[in-house]
């Protein structure tokens, strides 16, 4: 599992350092490339990097209580 979230991570930040480098271009393509990213790393990255660093925490530790 960590090697999925470290190769997605790399391909995250490849997709967008190379739309940064596109858009450097006057046709402004790269935009697709960094959206991609984007779309990549909060839907499918974070819920993938969230449910591997808790997924066998109890949840009850880290909530208020009624004192």
């Amino acid at each position: 599992m960590k090697t999925v979230l470290r190769l997605l991570l790399l391909l995250v930040i490849g997709l967008i350092a190379y739309g940064y480098y596109l858009n450097g271009d006057a046709q402004g393509t790269g935009e697709k490339f960094i959206g991609f990213g984007v779309l990549l790393f909060a839907f499918i990255l974070m819920p993938l990097f969230i449910y591997q660093r808790y997924k066998n925490k109890d949840l009850r530790n880290y909530s208020l209580k009624d004192f």
